[in-house]
């Protein structure tokens, strides 16, 4: 069976090759699926893609009329696929719902750590000889009141972390998680969350009811000086308002992994050129504010269970076996 993947980098290669134990035959495409791409697929019976690939019904209509029977996202999340199209025109879909959640997790810690400790900014000035501490000032983490917005896998390895420091951790989520409640995190409304962390964190999906949660109104819920987080999805938060909130100060810190529009510059190298987008571009001119380029998925335990999963999902609804992986199927 062929099986030919979007957005693919060497990485995506080198590991879904190492881990073809079902000698399915593999296409690697560099361009991102959408309309136009979608020209690509050839005698293909599955194609995988991944976050930024536009999966909609325009586009599905086309792999089914291609002859494809499988859409395998080689991610958690789903919402740029319409399942609604998958399913008139009996498409399979499938999914990798937890990949490593320590990966994104320890990721964002590390974000928080970074623009409090300001590593990144000692590191260059060492680099230039300038031993100087001015301006590098952070604060302990330990005692600090921390928000997570969603505890599912990835939202409960950092409560982990966080409780880990000696941080009060809060958490709003539709459903307590009492594990998380017996190792002491507190859930709360989401305004009492907002109203009280130092730090917020967003762990959420990105659907209609958390398309920019985080906006004019909750973050003016927030405290003057809050860092924000985002490892999840770049939709979760309304950018403008956020650049409104850092530039009076209502925002002390922002780390983002991901960004609403990111599927024009993540993954790429721009080296040299011209970004066209002006949002990104007054974000990065803040010095309080981090961004890195949806890498918080990026260790090789996360990307050995990615290849392995995908391929596995594959299989199974290739051979009808769909017990093993039943969570992984969507539609």
């Amino acid at each position: 069976m062929k099986i030919t993947f979007f957005s693919t980098q060497p990485y995506d290669r080198s590991f879904f090759i190492e881990h073809n134990s079902y000698n399915f035959q593999l296409e690697f495409h560099e361009a991102a699926l959408d309309e136009v791409t979608v020209d690509l697929v050839k005698k293909s019976e599955a194609v995988c893609v991944f976050v930024n690939d536009i999966v909609d019904a325009k586009v599905i209509k086309c792999l089914a009329e291609k002859g494809v029977k499988m859409i395998a996202l080689r991610c958690a999340g789903f919402n740029n696929v319409d399942l609604g199209a998958a399913k008139e025109q009996n498409l399979r879909v499938c999914r990798v719902p937890a990949y490593s959640p320590h990966a994104v997790a320890e990721h964002a810690v590390a974000m928080i750590l970074t623009l409090n400790r300001k590593t990144h900014k000692a590191y260059n000035r060492i680099r230039e000889q300038n031993f100087s501490l001015n301006g590098l000032v952070g604060f302990d983490l330990y005692g600090k009141t921390v928000g997570v917005i969603g505890t599912g896998n990835i939202g409960q390895a950092f409560c982990k972390i966080m409780i880990g420091f000696g941080c009060r951790v809060l958490a709003f989520d539709l459903i307590a998680n009492k594990e998380m409640e017996n190792i002491g995190v507190e859930y709360l409304t989401l305004i009492d969350v907002f109203n009280q962390s130092d730090i917020i964190s967003l762990h959420s999906p990105l659907n209609e009811q958390t398309h920019h949660i985080i906006n004019e109104q909750t973050l003016a819920m927030m405290k003057d000086g809050a860092m924000l987080i985002n490892t999840s999805r770049g939709g979760l938060v309304d950018t403008n308002c956020v650049i409104r909130s850092l530039k009076t100060g209502k925002l002390g810190f922002v780390g983002i992994d991901v960004y609403e529009q990111e599927e024009k510059l993540f993954f790429r190298d721009l080296t040299g050129g011209i970004i066209q987008d002006d949002v990104i571009a007054r974000l990065m001119s803040f010095p309080n504010v981090l961004v890195t380029a949806h890498q918080g998925f990026f260790t090789k335990e996360a990307l050995d269970q990615i290849s392995d999963t995908t391929l596995k999902n594959v299989n199974a609804l290739l051979t009808g076996n769909i017990n093993e992986p039943k969570a992984a199927v969507l539609v």
